[in-house]
């Protein structure tokens, strides 16, 4: 099967580091691929490809090796929404300037109501 090219170096190069670090991880916990290949449901072959940094090996490989190493969290916290410094910016660049009321008239703040539901303060 060809290796589809990746076209940025950089990605290239993520990807083996990657794979280099499950080969890492895998070896401190005493796996062999084939252990590792068993838990993940997949041939040693797809466990040599993926730590060689193939960019061909699925997504949900990717998970199901992380869970057998176990470190499932880690693919739920890649791009966290509320941890994306420049998805945040852009949110934040596109904000409108004035925030104006759909009415003709002044648009009255409604506060809320006290547990007495409707009824004035009582005075002393």
């Amino acid at each position: 099967m060809k290796e589809k090219a990746l076209p940025s170096i950089r990605a290239t190069a993520e990807l083996a580091k990657l794979g280099a670090d499950i080969a890492v991880a895998r070896k401190r916990r005493r796996f062999t691929q084939q252990r590792l290949a068993d838990g993940a449901g997949v041939n040693v072959a797809t466990i040599r490809r993926l730590e060689r940094g193939d960019a061909g090996v699925s997504l949900g490989v990717l998970a199901m090796v992380l869970l057998t190493l176990g470190e499932s969290g880690r693919l739920e916290v890649l791009l966290d929404a509320a941890k994306d410094d420049i998805g945040l910016v852009l949110g934040i660049n596109e904000l409108p300037q004035r925030v104006r009321s759909k009415g003709r008239g002044k648009a009255q703040p409604r506060l809320p109501q006290a547990h007495g539901g409707s009824r004035e303060p009582e005075a002393f």
